[in-house]
């Protein structure tokens, strides 16, 4: 089978597609045949070695996959072979194929469109947590998204509507906030353009009661600063490339929490929990409520350019690698 397999930590470019043998399922396992894979922020720090876990050479990026079951383990109850579904792995998603611990395998209801659930499930899933259990966010609080036209923002706009709060997301450039008005938030802010200090201080002087961090860099004291007394601040990553370092005093003085969203290592340990909201999002996704808004969908062979593009935030929305996308070989 085809794979991308990173042999050493750089760059994007550094990827390389081989042909490698395909996984046989072990027991407890099932293999997936690959239709999708979801391309996150953290397959680029991955690949760079700058991922919280590194992990052997070589390895195949990509952890969000949707697919076919094709092949099922002993002991292995509850699939079967041609049933769609969803796993979440940490790694092995840039691939043809792909054998994973049932554990890790969501069934998917006939007919599901595997791409839309390759691409929801870790910016679905990272938002709704944050939202829901991190900050329990309320109906009418004011909720400020930055990085707000990344796959991680457009879902935490559009959760946010869900839950009945006013949105207010902030980006970079017009193209990006529109991208944000159509995921459905009340209001935007070009922050290359405007001082985000400033302005949410003229616009919003009580503040706001909930922030959405995936940027982190030169943005995250000046929106603390405008947080709302009893506020959450989520730190959801750091985009920007620079980790702020934050005067304590601010969360002292407005009484406001710096709260951590680490949905990958929540999910692991509150299985049932997770579970829970997973099943709620994939109604959302059933009914059309929510939208990972995929723009561009990327071969094997280009899936080092997807990474590239994530790299240097020309993404808008959410981009997927497609393995059956393979480019002509002349």
């Amino acid at each position: 089978m085809q794979a991308v397999l990173c042999k050493s930590f750089g760059l994007p470019n550094s990827l390389v597609v081989q042909e490698i043998p395909a996984p046989k399922a072990k027991r407890g396992q099932v293999v997936v045949d690959i239709k999708a894979c979801g391309v996150n922020f953290a397959d680029m720090l991955l690949v760079a070695g700058k991922y919280q876990a590194n992990p052997k050479f070589p390895f195949i990026p990509g952890s969000d996959i949707a697919g076919i079951v094709s092949e099922i383990g002993s002991g292995v109850e509850g699939f079967s072979i041609g049933q769609p579904v969803l796993a979440m792995l940490p790694t092995g998603g840039f691939a043809e194929k792909v054998a994973c611990s049932t554990r890790k395998v969501i069934p998917l209801p006939p007919g599901t469109n595997l791409e839309i659930a390759a691409a929801s499930t870790i910016v679905f899933g990272t938002s709704y947590y944050a939202l829901k259990q991190r900050a329990a966010l309320k109906k009418s609080e004011k909720l400020l998204v930055l990085g707000a036209a990344g796959g991680c923002g457009l879902a935490a706009i559009q959760l946010g509507k869900v839950m009945g709060a006013y949105v207010i997301a902030a980006a970079s450039t017009k193209e990006k906030l529109h991208m944000a008005k159509k995921a459905g938030a009340d209001e935007v802010v070009n922050y290359s353009e405007e001082k985000l200090g400033k302005w949410l201080k003229k616009h919003h002087k009580k503040g706001v009661d909930v922030i959405y961090d995936p940027v982190g860099g030169e943005f995250a004291e000046p929106a603390l600063r405008c947080m709302a007394f009893g506020g959450r601040y989520l730190v959801i990553g750091f985009a920007a490339g620079s980790i702020p370092k934050i005067p304590l005093n601010l969360p002292l003085l407005k009484t406001c929490a710096i709260v951590g969203v680490f949905w990958g290592n929540w999910a692991t340990r509150n299985v049932t929990e997770s579970l829970g909201n997973m099943m709620e999002l994939s109604q959302m996704l059933a009914k059309g409520v929510i939208d990972p808004y995929i723009t561009k969908a990327y071969g094997l062979d280009d899936a080092w350019k997807a990474l590239e593009d994530i790299r240097q935030r020309r993404v808008i929305g959410k981009v997927i690698i497609v393995p059956a996308k393979i480019r002509p070989r002349i």
